[in-house]
């Protein structure tokens, strides 16, 4: 298997520091010009799955950290950087190999990826580059923002033909550590994807030009031109395996041992339902009844906004419990997840919920549900989808959905849930404690790089005018999040 090496330091989304602008990003003159495309894919996928990260978990209230005030948890980020430019750099490379060695199969996988790379780029910032973003070649050393909607555009354009164009490849994928070559299944993750994109742009519905809620129905009505996502095993999973570079990314962290709580409300939610994942997520608290693994008296958390002190007590207390031990200890533990079948049953329960599609919510979030406990390999209880707590009613449905997929999302799927969160305004996350910074508010995004303020400013600013009215502050609501 290629070596994965995983720098948490490099996510785009917790790098906060740094201040890259997309003009330095210049060709390395150390490295070799020329390289086959199926190598480029297999680094490809391995970034895509850099998603597994504590930051994501800080700021969806399902993790708490006592060495000292992090900024995911008490919402005071700021900048963040423009390192997805990178990989989008080498998805350009890709089809230009592709193009180089006459392997178009690999353009189709390039459409999925730029698709991928600038959805999780605009979805950080709001407007950004992407028409002259990886044109410096050709002078371009100040790219233009795109808007928003523009991006989502060309998306939906992309990835429809992605799926079009690997239907009718004969093309064999090398290089491919996710499916192995599998080019139906890339097809079922490509439209899979595309419906989790049309479930970001809910609150325009009513664009004219989008079309969200037909795209929606075209996709899931007609599964032989779009085949989806029909079961866990299609998930854009990557495996680690126990071997150096090529471990889970959290073995033997230390910061993990020992500064990283559960969240109260993400426990507290749990104990409720009687959720059996949790037994999966956490490690008993010191302070408990018994020994008893399956005790959920045994178990407890830190409130995500409240002070350091307060929590930093109650955890030497042994009143709360860390994560489980797995995370650090076992060196294979869970895949990366790029895009899983319960994020996808969600996603369908949702859009049914709206109306989108004539299929059963319910019958989507058990599956959804179950999904994920066979992910976990947590027994699921035989009455967990039968408790009023769980089913799915005429009052609050959404927002048991929302509640589901962030159970789910712990520790993978990146920052979907902190997306849902600001899209929904589920599952709510608590701001009522005495640490909360940010005047007590969930930023609605991160400002853009400094290093943009200097080499790019003219652009930058246009881009700042014409969304924010209050300037480039992370509580500015940019266009996706506007009705």
């Amino acid at each position: 298997m290629k070596k994965i090496v995983f720098n948490l330091s490099c996510l785009f989304i917790i790098l906060l520091s740094s201040c890259e602008s997309i003009n330095t990003l210049e060709d390395d003159p150390n490295r070799v010009a020329s390289v086959t495309p199926d190598l480029l894919l297999t680094d490809i996928e391995i970034e895509a799955v850099k998603n597994i990260g504590t930051g994501a978990g800080l700021a969806s209230r399902q993790l708490t950290n006592t060495d000292g005030v992090s900024n995911e948890q008490y919402y005071n980020w700021q900048r963040s950087s423009f390192d997805n430019y990178h990989k989008l750099k080498q998805v350009q490379k890709m089809e230009e190999e592709a193009d180089r060695y006459e392997e178009e199969v690999y353009k189709s996988l390039a459409k999925f990826f730029y698709s991928y790379y600038i959805v999780e780029t605009t979805l950080v910032f709001g407007d950004v580059p992407y028409s002259e973003a990886l044109k410096i070649g050709e002078g371009i050393q100040q790219p233009k923002y795109d808007t928003q909607k523009d991006i989502f555009l060309r998306v939906l354009e992309d990835l429809a033909q992605a799926n079009e164009l690997l239907a009718e490849s004969d093309g064999v994928i090398k290089g491919d550590i996710i499916y192995r070559g599998d080019k139906l299944k890339w097809r079922k993750l490509i439209n899979s994807y595309t419906l989790k994109v049309l479930i970001d742009l809910s609150n325009k519905v009513g664009d004219s030009d989008l079309k969200i809620k037909e795209r929606f129905q075209t996709l899931v009505s007609n599964p032989v031109q779009y085949p989806i996502f029909e079961n866990l095993e299609d998930s854009a999973f990557l495996e680690f395996v126990d071997s150096k570079g090529n471990q889970y990314p959290y073995f033997n962290d230390n910061a993990l041992q020992t500064a990283y709580y559960m969240e109260e409300s993400f426990v507290d939610k749990l104990v409720l339902l009687k959720d059996t994942r949790l037994f999966r997520f956490a490690a008993m608290k010191n302070k408990r009844a018994d020994d008893e693994l399956t005790n959920f008296k045994n178990y407890g958390g830190l409130k995500g906004s409240n002070s350091m002190n307060e929590n930093s007590q109650k955890a030497v207390d042994g009143e709360a419990s860390r994560v489980n031990t797995r995370y650090y200890t076992d060196p294979v533990n869970e895949p990366g997840v790029l895009l899983s079948y319960w994020s996808l049953q969600f996603n369908l329960a949702e859009a049914a919920e709206r109306g989108w599609i004539s299929g059963s919510s319910e019958t989507y979030y058990n599956q959804g549900i179950e999904s994920s406990f066979k992910f976990l390999k947590a027994d699921m209880p035989l009455d967990y989808l039968n408790q009023d707590a769980v089913k799915l009613n005429a009052t609050d449905n959404l927002e048991r959905i929302m509640t589901q997929k962030h159970i789910a999302s712990f520790m993978n799927s990146g920052w979907q849930s902190f997306y849902d969160n600001r899209r929904t305004g589920f599952p709510k996350f608590n701001v009522d404690g005495s640490g909360i910074l940010n005047q007590g508010r969930i930023p609605k995004r991160w400002m853009y790089p400094a290093a943009e303020t200097v080499n790019n400013n003219k652009n930058l600013s246009d881009a700042v005018n014409r969304q924010f009215e209050g300037g480039d502050t992370i509580n500015s609501v940019m266009w996706l999040l506007k009705p």
